[in-house]
């Protein structure tokens, strides 16, 4: 099953040409690394495929949408399917981490209290992170941020995480714990894209490579 499907795509933003003839399909339960320098056009990718930045040329479909005729209201609809991990966590620093993964919950439609603390349970534990619910964002470690920003991409069960350079702020073996994560998420059935400036994680789990080059999307 395609989950992505691009096809000749040009991405600008305002009058600067990011990435030209860009054609890729994801498909269920795939690991796609996209790969180049920073500035390369890794992030802006991503963005078009959760209607951050809009697409003005080519075709482009994400989970049965019509990228280019999407309406707004049909937006929201998308991204409940699609889980997007950010490097710098975007984490609501003014409560704790249950009470974060709640406010999704219940941001996109949850209203059982008792479903929602079953599935708030549930994917701290898939992501070791079971005994931290009571924990606030600033009492964690940046693993351990990170660890629940995929947690919280894990709540509505979607079918594609998006994973823009998760391991940015993190050490070393740090990012290599969050990068077995993702792959372990993977081969339960979720699709990832996951960017990335660091060629180690491409060695190290190895998967599918596609690069960000000179304007363009190549395979790798």
């Amino acid at each position: 099953m395609i989950l992505v499907d691009y096809e000749n795509v040009e991405i600008r933003k305002e009058e600067n040409l990011i990435l030209r003839e860009v054609s890729f399909q994801q498909e269920a339960g795939e690991f796609l690394y996209i790969i180049g320098s920073v500035g390369s056009g890794k992030s802006s990718l991503l963005k078009t495929i959760y209607c951050e930045i809009p697409i003005e040329m080519g075709s482009a479909h994400v989970l049965n949408f019509d990228i280019l005729n999407i309406k707004r209201q049909q937006i929201p609809f998308l991204r409940r399917k699609v889980g997007i991990v950010f490097q710098d966590f975007q984490l609501l620093t003014d409560r704790s981490v249950q009470k974060n993964l709640q406010f999704v919950l219940k941001a996109t439609g949850w209203k059982d209290n008792s479903s929602i603390e079953a599935r708030i349970e549930e994917v701290l534990e898939n992501v070791g992170m079971g005994n931290k619910g009571y924990k606030f964002p600033h009492e964690l470690s940046g693993g351990e941020q990170q660890r629940i920003v995929i947690a919280r991409a894990l709540l509505n069960s979607p079918q594609l995480i998006l994973a823009d350079e998760p391991t940015g702020n993190l050490d070393p073996e740090t990012g290599g714990q969050i990068v077995k994560l993702l792959h372990e998420i993977g081969e339960s059935g979720t699709a990832v894209i996951m960017t990335t400036h660091n060629y180690h994680w491409v060695q190290d789990f190895p998967a599918k490579v596609m690069k960000c080059e000179e304007n363009r999307l190549i395979d790798s």
